[in-house]
């Protein structure tokens, strides 16, 4: 089924990438009044090893920051760099008054423990969010930034207009940059919020109260339409690339059979990865803004 031609009475499709422009417009904006007032906005994402989807979205990233006026460096560090090596590139960075974001890229190297480098990163320079301070401040609906994917998500929520105060929302998946902090997120918006795991006993009971469904599991198909109630807001965080033939991309529910039963849902591709590049983007420049304003 080709997700953007689908007419359907009763469900709409989210258009991340009208989400993304309208982000980055925005975005580009504040960037040329930062450099009109003398501050360069720069981002430094930081590489240790070689993967091949890294090196996509690294490119990717440098041609959509050069468009909105944002310096982009990469800084690629070897797949066998010692833990102290990569703590010293980080701290590094941090000193740097040039450098006004900074980026850790996933996924490390196995010897390298994720936690111990997002504690080195400055925390106003973050943008990801992943510093234990950045996660604090989420916990307490006090934040400045968050886990871009889990703001893409909570964007195309919001693009829909529908109020968020008082839905239950169900959360499929558990992790650091997706699952707890849109889970967060919506909390701080005055949802009553229910996450699922791997340990979840019954899935589909739990995903069947919901009345928005944000699914970030990381298994393709996993969500199907007999475990979506009608007029569900659904939410597919999930990307992967299925070889065919034909090679196609999914997400985590199966669309042919949840969007007919959806209000609203996002499409794989075309959902929450665009509006994820933009937001961070936004989170970029937040910090950038207020680099501006420690120097007054």
């Amino acid at each position: 089924m080709d997700q953007k031609n689908v007419q359907h009475a009763d469900h709409r499709i989210i258009d991340g990438k009208k989400i993304a422009e309208a982000i980055h417009q925005g975005v580009g904006a504040q960037a040329r009044e930062l450099r009109a007032r003398g501050l360069e906005p720069h981002l430094v994402a930081v590489q240790a090893g070689t993967d091949a989807a890294t090196a996509i979205y690294i490119q990717k990233q440098r041609e959509k920051f050069a468009k909105l006026g944002i310096r982009y460096s990469h800084v690629h560090e070897p797949g066998d760099a010692t833990l102290e090596h990569l703590l010293g590139t980080l701290h590094g960075l941090g000193a740097r008054a040039d450098v006004t974001g900074i980026l850790l890229m996933q996924p490390l190297p196995p010897q390298i423990p994720p936690s111990q480098l997002e504690e080195a990163i400055a925390p106003e320079k973050d943008v990801e969010g992943v510093h234990p301070i950045n996660a604090g401040l989420l916990v307490h609906n006090r934040h400045i930034v968050a886990p871009c994917t889990a703001l893409g998500a909570f964007a195309a929520i919001e693009a829909t207009g529908v109020p968020i105060a008082g839905k239950r929302a169900v959360i499929v998946g558990r992790s650091n940059i997706v699952g707890k902090p849109i889970g967060l997120l919506l909390l701080g918006a005055r949802a009553t919020v229910t996450t699922c795991h791997t340990a979840t006993r019954d899935l589909a009971a739990e995903t069947r109260r919901a009345e928005i469904l944000v699914v970030a599991a990381g298994k393709p198909g996993l969500i199907t339409g007999d475990m979506v109630s009608e007029g569900t807001i659904v939410i597919d965080v999930g990307i992967h690339r299925l070889e065919g033939p034909p090679v196609k991309t999914v997400g985590d529910v199966d669309f042919d059979s949840v969007a007919p039963k959806s209000s609203w849902i996002t499409p794989v591709p075309g959902g929450v990865g665009q509006i994820t590049v933009a937001m961070l983007a936004r989170n970029t420049i937040t910090w950038a803004t207020h680099a501006a304003m420690r120097k007054r």
